[in-house]
Parts: C-alpha cells; sequence; structure tokens
C-alpha cells in the first residue's frame, strides 16, 4: 500500500501550556460579599519578569480579564499578550495545514468536479471565516461591534497579504530569462535580477482567474454605496443588498470551478508527471549501477553518469527522443495510464535545458539532481537514506494524475487500494482542522483584543498584519515552492490559486461579515479599509488580466501596495477622520 503524508506530532502545544503553567499565577476575583472571597473563580494570568514588567505597563488594581471558556489564560500585559497571540496563533496555522492536507488527498482520491470546484475552495476559506464569524457573535452590541473590527482586519489583511507579499515573492523566486518574443524561458536564469530582463510568464486562463477576481468586488462596492450617498436608512438594506451577492457569487465561483476545474487539474497534471520521475528514478535504482543517494543523503554522480551511459544506446554523450521513449517504455507503469509521447516532450522540458533537443550528459546529471533532491523534500526524513527510500518516493507519488497540461484525460481518478480508508482519513484530517479553528478562534480574538487595549493599538492593525500570517502560512509556503520551480505551467497554477483565495476572501469570508452586520444591526463603518481592499484587487486586476508576462519590476508593485495600504488608512482615520 502507499506511503501518504501524515501530519507529524507538533510538540510544541505542550510546550507552551507547559510554559503557560509555569509562569502563571491564579487571582481570584471578587464576589458580592466578603465569604465569596473563599469560592472565587481564579483567573490565570501570565505572570512577568522584573524586565518584562519595565517592558510593559503593569496591571492596573481594578483590571480583569476573562479567561475564555473559564480556563484558559488571559493577561492584560502587552508582553503576555504577544505571547498569547503566538500561542493561539499556532493551532490556527495547524487547522489551515490539517484541513489543506485533507482537502490534497481527496483531491487525489476523488478527483476534481464537486470535490474539487465546490467543497475545497468553502474549506480553504474556513479558518478566517471562523475567525471573522467570532469576532461579531461575542458579547452585547457594543462588544461585538469593537471586535468586529479584528474581522475586518483579517478579511482586508488576507486580500492584501496574498495580492502583494506573495504575488511579488512569487514572481521574484519564479523568474526566469524573458525571451526575443517577451516569454518567459522555463528554467532559464542567468540575467540576474534583471527588472526588465527577467520575469514570469502564465497562460490565459490564469488572467481568466484575476478577472473573476476583480469581479469579486461587486459586494464591497454595493455595502459601501449607503456610505457614500450618506444615508442613513439605507445601510441595512445596503448591508443585505451585498450579502446576498456576495454569497451569491460564492456559490457562481464554485459551480464554475465545478464544470470548467482547469486549476485542479493543473495541480493533478504536475503530480502525474512528479510519479512518472519517481518511477524513472525507481527504475534507475534496479538496474544493479549503485545506490542512486549517498550515506549523507547527497546524489551519487557516478551512478548517475553510468544511468546516463546506458540509456545511451548509440553512445553519442547525448540522449534522443527515441532513447528516452525506449528508457519509459522499458519501465513497468503498470499502475497509472499516461501518454508516452507527451511523458517524453516533458522530460524533454526538465533536462533539455540549452534546448538543443537532445539531453547532455551534465544535463541528465543536473536533471538527475533535481528530481533526487525533490525526492528528499516528499519522503519524511528519517535517518540514514535507506536502500528503499526510491520505492518510498514512487509509492507516495503513485496516486497522481498523468499528463502535465490540462486536458480531459486529467479527470480519469487512478484506482487505489482501500479508498475508503483514505476518504476516512481525509474527512478526519478536515474535521481536525475545523474542530482547532472552531476551539481557538474565540481566544485568539480576545487575545488581540486585550493586546489592542494593552498597546493602544488600534484592533485593525494588529489583526491586519499578524491574523494572515497564522490563516495562510501553509498555504503560503506551497506557493512559494510550487513558483521556484520556474516553469510557465507552476506559476500559472501559483497566481491561480492567489487569485481562488482572493476570490473566496471578497465573497464567502465576505458573507459572513456581512451577515454579522446585518443580523446583530452592526454599523458599517468601514470606508478606509474597504478602500484598501478595492485598489489593491482592482490594481492587480487590471495588472493581470490583460497580459500573461510579468517582468520583475512588476512585483515591486506588488510590494509597494502592501505598505501603502497601511498608510492609506492611517491617513483616512487620523487626519481626515473618516472613522
Amino acid at each position: 500500500m502507499a506511503t501518504r503524508w501524515r501530519p507529524r506530532p507538533f510538540p510544541l502545544v505542550p510546550i507552551l501550556l507547559y510554559l503557560v503553567a509555569a509562569g502563571a499565577y491564579g487571582r481570584p476575583i471578587p464576589g458580592g460579599s466578603p465569604s465569596s472571597h473563599h469560592q472565587a473563580t481564579a483567573v490565570i494570568r501570565l505572570s512577568s519578569s522584573s524586565n518584562a514588567s519595565s517592558a510593559s505597563p503593569p496591571a492596573k488594581a481594578d483590571e480583569k480579564c476573562q479567561p475564555s471558556y473559564g480556563f484558559l489564560p488571559c493577561t492584560t500585559t502587552v508582553l503576555g499578550n504577544l505571547f498569547l497571540v503566538l500561542a493561539y496563533g499556532f493551532p490556527m496555522y495547524k487547522a489551515a495545514t490539517y484541513i489543506s492536507a485533507g482537502s490534497d488527498v481527496l483531491l487525489e482520491i476523488i478527483g476534481p468536479g464537486l470535490v474539487g470546484g465546490l467543497l475545497l475552495p468553502i474549506l480553504s476559506a474556513l479558518p478566517d471565516s471562523l475567525l471573522i464569524l467570532v469576532s461579531g457573535l461575542s458579547g452585547s452590541k457594543e462588544t461585538a461591534q469593537s471586535q468586529v473590527l479584528i474581522g475586518m482586519g483579517l478579511l482586508a489583511g488576507s486580500t492584501v497579504v496574498l495580492l502583494t507579499l506573495l504575488w511579488g515573492t512569487c514572481v521574484v523566486v519564479g523568474k526566469c530569462d524573458l525571451g526575443p518574443v517577451g516569454r518567459a524561458v522555463d528554467s532559464i536564469d542567468t540575467k540576474g535580477f534583471s527588472l526588465t530582463g527577467t520575469g514570469v510568464s502564465t497562460d490565459v486562463q490564469t488572467s481568466h482567474a484575476a478577472r473573476i477576481m476583480g469581479i469579486s468586488v461587486i459586494p464591497l462596492f454595493i455595502a459601501q454605496f449607503a456610505k457614500i450617498v450618506k444615508t442613513h436608512h439605507g445601510k441595512r438594506i445596503a448591508a443585505l443588498l451585498a450579502l446576498i451577492v456576495s454569497f451569491l457569487l460564492a456559490i457562481s465561483y464554485s459551480v464554475y470551478q465545478v464544470f470548467q476545474p482547469w486549476i485542479q487539474k493543473r495541480k493533478l497534471a504536475y503530480a502525474k508527471h512528479k510519479h512518472v520521475l519517481s518511477g524513472i528514478l525507481r527504475h534507475a535504482q534496479t538496474q544493479g549501477l549503485g545506490r542512486l543517494l549517498n550515506e549523507d543523503g547527497t546524489p551519487n554522480e557516478s551512478v548517475i553518469r553510468k544511468l546516463f551511459h546506458k540509456i545511451d544506446l548509440d553512445e553519442s554523450h547525448s540522449l534522443s527522443r527515441a532513447e528516452l521513449y525506449a528508457l519509459i517504455v522499458g519501465i513497468n507503469f503498470d499502475e497509472v495510464d499516461f501518454d508516452k509521447q507527451d511523458a517524453v516532450g516533458k522530460l524533454m522540458d526538465d533536462f533539455d535545458t540549452s534546448r538543443n533537443e537532445v539531453v547532455e550528459e551534465q544535463e541528465f546529471v543536473e536533471g538527475m539532481k533535481k528530481w533526487l533532491n525533490e525526492a528528499k523534500r516528499t519522503v519524511p526524513a528519517g535517518g540514514a537514506f535507506h536502500s528503499m527510500f526510491i520505492d518510498e518516493f514512487h509509492a507516495i507519488t503513485r496516486r497522481e494524475h498523468d499528463e502535465l497540461m490540462p486536458d480531459d484525460g486529467d479527470e480519469t481518478v487512478e484506482k487505489v487500494e482501500n479508498p475508503g480508508w483514505y476518504i476516512t482519513k481525509a474527512v478526519g484530517l478536515q474535521l481536525l482542522g475545523v474542530a482547532i479553528a472552531a476551539a481557538f478562534a474565540n481566544p485568539l480574538v480576545a487575545t488581540i483584543q486585550n493586546l489592542s487595549s494593552a498597546t493602544q493599538i488600534p484592533p485593525f492593525f494588529i489583526s491586519f498584519i499578524a491574523l494572515p500570517l497564522a490563516t495562510n502560512s501553509s498555504e503560503a509556503v506551497s506557493t512559494v515552492i510550487f513558483a521556484s520551480r520556474k516553469k510557465q505551467r507552476t506559476c500559472s497554477l501559483t497566481l491561480s490559486m492567489l487569485y481562488g483565495g482572493v476570490t473566496m476572501s471578497n465573497t464567502l469570508s465576505l458573507g459572513v461579515f456581512l451577515a454579522l452586520i446585518y443580523f446583530r444591526d452592526l454599523t458599517w463603518d468601514f470606508s478606509s479599509e474597504v478602500l484598501i481592499i478595492l485598489l489593491v484587487c482592482l490594481v492587480m486586476a487590471l495588472l493581470a488580466s490583460f497580459r500573461t508576462t510579468f517582468p520583475l519590476w512588476t512585483c515591486l508593485v506588488a510590494y509597494a501596495l502592501y505598505p501603502l495600504s497601511l498608510v492609506i488608512v492611517c491617513i483616512l482615520d487620523y487626519v481626515f477622520h473618516w472613522k
């Protein structure tokens, strides 16, 4: 049976709980009578050293913090709340990781369509939606009105981070040399950080995704309309209309993904290509030429060169397409059906960096080293690189789909042994992620509110900067890794995923926020925050909708939008008094 990804135990949570327990003390909250002191409920508070006390103001005698669920730690100090933001933010990060891992397993087993197009986008937006929901549900109307700024900070922060810092980083790590016709040349990066001579190229479907992202800001215009025309009675109507439109757009986008699942196809197609390469590595390991990896995990170059000479049937010191085809035909891929000619073309794309239609010996060595390093990243580290290492890599990639570019063949789902077990495992991971997110959303929101009170920094800015790091970290890491492969197909997938994430934020997550505003009768007073979401979304949508090549200088535009967003909010709220 194939080895699959297993979530590793994370020792940080027990360590955090230990530190909290070791550095906490109880302070009773007096009741209505003196006798009640003996039965008072203890509030767990983080103690601070003398150094910490000097760095942050001590709590006043009459200050109290209410522990979430009656037992989780709380504090009124700056350093204590900073610690708790990290402590409660880490489980939210793990929740997003588990949901993502379960989604990947379901996508591989069941394939695109209802799962990939409808369920997975909703699940990806779930951590953000839960935090937004919690920010406006608890307490009185006045408390909800103050805490809902945290939800707006997360909403704006997630959108801005994805389209500025993460988008720009993808362009930087994915850049290749721009050819004579202005397109990026896959895997060729010789011009350094030339602002006009390097960049990334995508396909036309990625431009379509950017246009859809631009359309997704319509509910923000509707919600802000009553504020623009300065009509008090129309605010609730505008909120209700924006709420309906946002959910309709979320449903429409999901349905579009069901019938046009090209993003999921692309992801599955790349996984199939990875599986073909793992089959070649396994075949090479069985030829009796020696181990492909040394004991320290470095590629064994002498064995790789022996393999090259064995494949080079005409001894021309280069591999032709015919020789690569003979190699693939000689490998037993009995558990996977794929187009062998297409696989040869993709092998040439990976190995033939000089683009002379043959794979030279050094190109073959470098290509094999790259895929051996990929195998090391894929297979969980377990000490020495044993003889079964390549077999484990092949087993992990075995269930992935064939063909790199999307076509009808990508919708065929491989048969796997005991699929019910893997589906159960995937659903279990997702339920675990949802449970963790639901459990820690309320403490995290309360801690941000306490940190805001302790530092006198508005909660919007804290949540704008901190919360997207907790809910989008796993997506950010995988996105950057994908972009670093320096291929048009991976850059297209990477940017498509970013645009899709922003689209769900502007529809589903915004819909949850608008539901809080409408049903709790809260005041819509977020003009500056809405403006920066509109600014970033529309600028990036216009930049990406009508071009498919992005020179390196475009990353500077994206990076500049992040601090500009914060500056705009500060100026509008504290100089022009918009709020």
